[in-house]
């Protein structure tokens, strides 16, 4: 697929642009760098976005500042509820902290212990609800529907804008690329990708990447089939069983290519980036990395490392990963 056909969204340019422009008065622009080792690794050059470096560890902070910025703080004070895994789960909770409402997320039962109390540790109150990210997100649909709180989707159009800055500031950075390699679990981070690389840089290609043990959002974009697929690999990040017609939408008329990666090929990239480019990524911020080693070498590529939020478990398996692609 290609950039040529566009798409009607409520996402407009201005709206990336107002929100960037109110959250930065929260985070700094995160740096994006290129590593001789890894470069020379490649034999080409690679610029890593670290988004890992966000208070929270994770690019999806981006998106609940930019939730408050432009729906505006009077119509989340009854309080927001949420469902996530991790990153999401973070990005509302700090954002509710920082504007003095209320927040709850509901994450999987599964939920990694340190996770969970990351997320109480920045002020939301969690609940441990649901097999799989789905019946986690209809249980908070359900508590919100009974009570005053203000149901958040992790795909809401102005989460999907707050997600897009990271682009404003990599094309900002780095008007020359030949393309960049973006994680997709919900595809907001892609979606966003997408609409600036269209404003500030047309010729870049924006390539995803997802794990081929959860591949919905690949089947949805290939094939138009939104059934839905188990979701087994290692990285929380890109644990989604379900497409999201929303981002769906953005992707299937802007996106370049869509890879899938399977599990053992990012947690060598994770290895890589520890190694090579002083990272530590968690699964899903390692996914594009390992997408990138998948794909034809161009002149000048990008690779989105979108949180630095690895378990336990994952920094063990460093020691014992291979590098080899």
């Amino acid at each position: 697929m290609t950039n040529a056909t566009p798409t009607t969204t409520t996402i407009t340019f201005d709206m990336i642009r107002r929100a960037h422009d109110d959250y930065c008065a929260h985070l700094n622009p995160t740096a994006s760098y290129s590593y001789p080792l890894l470069n020379h690794h490649f034999d080409r050059e690679i610029i890593l976005k670290h988004e890992n470096t966000q208070p929270t560890g994770a690019f999806k902070v981006r998106g609940g500042l930019a939730l408050f910025a432009l729906r505006g703080t009077a119509a989340l004070e009854p309080g927001i509820i949420s469902a996530s895994t991790g990153n999401h789960a973070q990005s509302m909770a700090y954002a509710a902290t920082q504007h003095n409402t209320r927040c709850t997320i509901v994450m999987p039962q599964d939920t990694p212990a340190e996770r969970a109390e990351a997320v109480e540790l920045l002020g939301a109150t969690v609940e441990l609800v649901g097999m799989d990210m789905s019946q986690s997100l209809a249980h908070a649909r359900a508590v919100a529907a009974a009570t005053s709180q203000v149901f958040i989707a992790p795909t809401e159009y102005e989460i999907i804008a707050g997600h897009a800055g990271v682009y404003v500031e990599l094309f900002t950075d780095h008007a020359d690329l030949d393309a960049v390699f973006v994680p997709i679990g919900s595809g907001s981070g892609a979606a966003g990708a997408c609409l600036v690389r269209n404003e500030l840089s047309p010729t870049t290609k924006i390539i995803g990447v997802q794990s081929a043990q959860a591949p919905a959002a690949h089947r949805a974009w290939k094939d138009n089939d939104f059934s839905g697929a188990p979701a087994t690999t290692f990285a929380l990040g890109l644990a989604t069983t379900s497409a999201c017609t929303r981002t769906q939408e953005i992707l299937r008329s802007h996106l370049d290519d869509f890879l899938l990666v399977d599990d053992p090929a990012i947690e060598k990239a994770q290895r890589l980036l520890a190694t090579t480019a002083h990272t530590l990524a968690e699964g899903a911020g390692a996914v594009a990395l390992a997408g990138l080693a998948a794909y034809s070498p161009m002149r000048k590529t990008a690779a989105i490392i979108s949180g630095g939020n690895a378990t336990a478990a994952e920094i063990v398996g460093l020691a014992s990963a291979t590098t080899t692609f």
